[in-house]
């Protein structure tokens, strides 16, 4: 047992609890109406007289109304006193600016509804920004940037991740941590910066956001730029992508200075987990009984949908049902042109060549998804043989903080 055990107050916010008492009444009244579909649904599958239509304007229908009216008086008259209450609050807890625990727990949870939140504004919502030394970057009052060079580095952490778990990647094994930023910094005369953005949104939305913020950094950067070039984990190398193939369309100016893309375990052609995922859909759904319960499986984001089969693009996914079992249907979108692209996969294997290897690769990502490879050929991306690698014995989160990746990295981004 932990001695020191994490007092979660302290890693809270007094604006968090109202946001948490607007989440909780939005879960009330969607379980009421999940049990209110089941009611119906056994109803008619029963043939009951009456049917669900009167139900639903009957007895049943008065009780579902009430609970819902209930919960939101409730939930409107507590939200209404913690905003009293907040200076209070905040006086008494002393809370931090943003604790390490308290971030990664509202990126994890940005991962699993932030498009739910940015829907409904939500103050727990996190904002895509492009972060030096933890502190957000804003061109209309800018950070005072030193030690600025001409090459920048960007780095793009995954779903429901952020930036500072580069620095702090997740505990688990005894190798020591390496920073691959700081690494790269001091050996290549790198600039790291970190992007923090909202993991549930879809891949090409953030791929929109990141394009546009870019484009305001190549416009103030403090010292003439040279180069950007881009570290992507997982889900990060989707969305740098997408904002390059965004970019050009918007006839920018940043991919001018992009020179290299390094892709760190990224599902180019999806993960089987969230294939799995959309098969629960199928099941709830298959019966009368089950399918209301199906809302459950759809809390998913439409992030984690995303990576199904890898959407980088909004054809990908405008005018489709999301949690519909359906065949990759994705617009085919090579590596982009003039930039130096490498992959590094991953995977728990020892050694090459067995079943566990191709399936599971480093244990969310397989390495043929990793690696970009797909039966049908203008799916394919086309690595060179030379900016391609494997770490062995290693999982997916492992990519974060491996020494064996920075040193991969150190020799590709060197300059011949």
């Amino acid at each position: 047992m932990p001695t020191n055990p994490i007092k979660p107050h302290k890693h809270l916010h007094p604006s968090d609890m109202r946001a948490v008492v607007q989440l909780a009444t939005q879960a009330t009244q969607g379980v009421a109406r999940m049990a209110e579909g089941v009611h119906q649904s056994i109803w008619s599958t029963l043939g009951l007289p009456g049917g669900p239509d009167q139900t639903a304007r009957g007895l049943t229908g008065l009780v579902y109304r009430t609970v819902n009216g209930v919960t939101q008086l409730i939930g409107k008259g507590v939200e209404a006193a913690l905003i009293r209450l907040e200076p209070l609050l905040g006086s008494a807890l002393h809370t931090p600016a943003g604790t390490p625990q308290r971030e990664a727990f509202l990126a994890a949870l940005n991962g699993v509804m932030g498009d739910h939140l940015a829907e409904t504004n939500s103050p727990l919502v996190t904002r895509m920004t492009l972060r030096y030394q933890n502190q957000a970057l804003d061109w209309q009052a800018p950070l005072p940037l030193p030690a600025a060079t001409g090459k920048v580095l960007l780095l793009i952490h995954g779903l429901c991740m952020n930036d500072l778990q580069w620095n702090n990647p997740p505990s688990g094994n005894d190798i020591p941590a390496v920073d691959h930023g700081a690494t790269l910094a001091a050996s290549l005369g790198y600039t790291p910066i970190y992007v923090r953005y909202n993991t549930g949104l879809h891949t090409s939305q953030n791929g929109h956001e990141l394009s546009a913020q870019l484009e305001q950094l190549v416009a103030h950067w403090p010292v003439p730029l040279t180069e950007i070039t881009v570290v992507g984990h997982s889900m990060g190398g989707l969305v740098t992508r997408s904002a390059f193939h965004y970019a050009q369309l918007d006839a920018l100016r940043w991919p001018q200075y992009l020179k290299n893309i390094v892709f760190l375990g990224t599902p180019h052609h999806g993960a089987p987990l969230e294939r799995a995922g959309n098969w629960i859909d199928v099941i709830l759904g298959s019966t009368p009984y089950t399918k209301p319960l199906a809302k459950l499986g759809q809390l998913r984001s439409a992030g984690i949908t995303d990576l199904r089969y890898g959407h980088v693009l909004d054809v990908d996914w405008e005018d489709h049902d999301r949690f519909r079992r359906k065949p990759d249907s994705r617009q085919p979108l090579p590596l982009p042109e003039g930039v130096n692209c490498y992959c590094v996969a991953a995977t728990t294997a020892s050694q090459p060549g067995t079943l566990a290897d191709r399936l599971i690769g480093d244990g969310l990502v397989p390495l043929k998804s990793a690696l970009g490879q797909h039966e049908d050929p203008r799916r394919q991306l086309v690595f060179a043989p030379e900016s391609q690698w494997i770490a062995f014995n290693t999982s997916h989160m492992a990519l974060l903080s491996s020494a064996g990746v920075t040193r991969q990295l150190v020799t590709w981004l060197t300059p011949r």
